[in-house]
């Protein structure tokens, strides 16, 4: 039964054209702990590579796969399916399961996923697909490419969750392109990214009064609405470059700590982006009053936007979030 709050959810089921948002970018990346990212720079590339952990998981999968497995999975890299994104799909017919993967190659996937998150991220992740899909049996894959080579890419999907690891064959583009994650759980203190939303809604309760006004929206966008907009863009919100320095130290903090899921290759490429993108100064804060579900204050609809980001998380009726990265001159 729903509160008067909460929306059905159509959008688990449509799909999202990747052309829509995704983008390529160049140049520059910095750890996660390193100095505040608040303005651009150009410094060299940091990113996940062809023997990165994770892609070095994709080539032996790759290798190990019979033919009749491979005519399943295995795409040409320009193929469609990649450029298409979405809260709930199955990119193939794969499940990663025994009826389709031996238990050494569902053991290589679990690796992959390993290697593109951080140890909190797996653990939420295994979580949520359990909670979601009853764990990784319920999601499917697909390899783009050759792994090894110049162009590839894995790409899990399945209920609430898009995930990539591509060695940088889409070059600069964080995460491999556009990623999603979600949970099926209503009740915002139930789901497993409410600490999310909890750092977030830190940011809201330190603004002045004033500030908050600019940065509650009465109306929150449709979720998929995360086409990068670059230096030009009109985003909403309030400008983190109009809060104090105590503010600004606080949306870094959230920053890092949304980012923190991920492995730190892409989190590097990430931060760079961002700081190609202006930086921190660049990015707006807004929440949206038409999604309260608790009627708490605690907004459960947020979005954190610039040139080249954007993180929209929708917690009502349930979390989907979808994360783009990138530049917006250079999208493909």
């Amino acid at each position: 039964m729903t509160t008067p709050n909460q929306k059905n959810c159509p959008d688990c089921t449509s799909d999202v054209t990747r052309r829509r948002f995704l983008t390529q970018v160049g140049a520059g990346a910095f750890a996660l702990g390193a100095a505040p990212f608040l303005t651009g720079s150009r410094a060299a590339l940091a990113a996940p590579t062809a023997t990165s952990a994770a892609e070095t998981a994709v080539k032996r999968l790759f290798e190990s796969l019979t033919e009749k497995q491979s005519s399943v999975v295995c795409l040409p890299f320009d193929h469609e399916l990649r450029k298409r994104i979405n809260a709930n799909w199955r990119i193939t017919e794969a499940r990663i399961n025994s009826d389709f993967l031996t238990t050494d190659q569902v053991g290589i996937v679990d690796e992959i996923i390993k290697g593109v998150t951080s140890e909190e991220g797996y653990d939420k992740l295994q979580k949520q697909m359990k909670a979601d899909a009853g764990g990784l049996p319920g999601y499917s894959f697909a390899i783009f490419g050759q792994p090894g080579t110049d162009q590839f890419e894995f790409e899990l999907t399945g209920r609430h969750r898009t995930l990539r690891a591509d060695g940088n064959s889409v070059p600069g583009a964080a995460f491999g392109g556009p990623i999603i994650y979600g949970h099926g759980v209503g009740k915002p203190s139930q789901n497993l990214f409410f600490n999310q939303t909890q750092q977030v809604n830190k940011v809201f309760q330190a603004l002045d009064p004033a500030q908050a006004k600019k940065a509650l929206v009465d109306t929150s966008p449709d979720e998929d609405a995360v086409a990068l907009q670059g230096a030009e863009g009109k985003f909403p919100g309030l400008a983190v470059s109009e809060m104090s320095d105590d503010q600004i130290e606080l949306v870094e903090q959230t920053v890092k700590s949304l980012l923190g899921v991920y492995r730190k290759e892409d989190v590097d490429e990430a931060i760079a982006v961002l700081k190609q993108g202006g930086g921190l100064k660049k990015l707006h804060m807004a929440y949206y009053s038409d999604s309260d579900l608790e009627g708490d204050k605690v907004w459960d609809v947020w979005r954190i936007e610039g040139p080249s980001f954007v993180w929209h998380f929708r917690g009502d009726p349930h979390v989907h979030a979808y994360i783009n990265i990138g530049l917006k001159d250079q999208q493909a």
